[in-house]
């Protein structure tokens, strides 16, 4: 029987497959589109919202810091990604920086070890990256460090119910962790009161999506890069018989037409930068931007 350790998440399993995906991400990151509509939708709440720094955290191709920067004109908006080919990508989709149009700065970094100095952005938004930190705990107390006191964080996850066919299908053939598992509402919740954010919301959405066949599913999520990164994952090549156990498994979750439906179980959440977290110890070991390079415009000094 495999125990919880077995399902903390290997980071550099995590930045090999991001990087191998770059190139395939954008085709393939439909329910990623539509989570950062319904999260910059929340935005919408606060109209008089005019911050100088903003950062997105885990920004892959960079689609959420460019509507950002479009949101926020007089902004300074940085993306953070672990994979480095994700940000070449990110350079490449985004248009050239002109006297009247600012365009986000792109930085290689880890969010449980973001490069930044303490409190230096006003609005941290994060899409679809905090599950690729299990636990969330350090990377929520990271958020909470570079954001400055009253600043604000939104952010999107998956829940427990993600991909819960698949676990249920694999469960037939063994016991090891081929699919993530990711934590509930109120454990997010109690993590971000515990990393420092005040006033916390956090609520959840299902969505189901349906495939024409098991090999498009999994062909969408290794064009994703979001692929099994436990560290109890299974190292060598699934066998025959075994594949052909979670094939035949999976077909009782097909719909009336045929498709393969899966759950995405999307927790959205945001708080208030309060009191300083209960616990700091992150191993933050990133290069960070010196506080000073910041200038008062919220613009960084070459």
């Amino acid at each position: 029987m495999k125990g919880e350790a077995d399902y903390r998440i290997d980071r550099r399993a995590v930045r090999r497959a991001f990087a191998r995906a770059a190139a395939t991400y954008d085709a393939h990151a439909v329910l990623q589109r539509e989570v950062a509509d319904r999260l910059l939708e929340r935005l919408d709440w606060l109209p008089g919202l005019d911050p100088e720094r903003v950062l997105d955290a885990g920004c892959g191709t960079g689609a959420v810091a460019r509507r950002l920067q479009s949101r926020y004109r007089r902004a300074r908006v940085y993306g953070v990604d672990l994979a480095e080919p994700m940000l070449v990508r990110a350079r490449a989709l985004t248009p050239p920086r002109r006297p009247w149009r600012r365009v986000p700065s792109w930085l290689a970094g880890d969010v449980e070890a973001l490069p930044f100095p303490d409190a230096c952005f006003d609005l941290l938004v994060s899409n679809l990256t905090l599950q690729w930190c299990l636990p969330p705990d350090a990377a929520l107390v990271e958020f909470r460090r570079v954001t400055r006191p009253d600043g604000l964080l939104f952010f999107t996850t998956f829940g427990p119910e993600s991909l819960r066919e698949l676990r249920e299908a694999w469960a037939t053939v063994d016991a090891r962790p081929h699919v993530s598992r990711f934590p509930d509402v109120q454990a997010v919740g109690d993590a971000l009161l515990a990393a420092g954010w005040s006033d916390p919301v956090v609520d959840r959405d299902l969505v189901r999506l349906a495939y024409p066949d098991l090999r498009t599913l999994l062909g969408d999520l290794r064009g994703l890069g979001a692929t099994n990164a436990t560290l109890g994952r299974p190292r060598g090549l699934t066998g025959r018989r075994a594949w052909s156990r979670f094939e035949a498994a999976c077909e009782r979750f097909r719909d009336d037409e045929g498709r393969l439906v899966v759950t995405w179980e999307v927790i959205h959440g945001h708080g208030v930068a309060g009191a300083a977290p209960r616990a700091c110890a992150t191993g933050h070991t990133g290069a960070e931007i010196p506080v000073q390079l910041f200038d008062n415009r919220g613009r960084t000094r070459s």
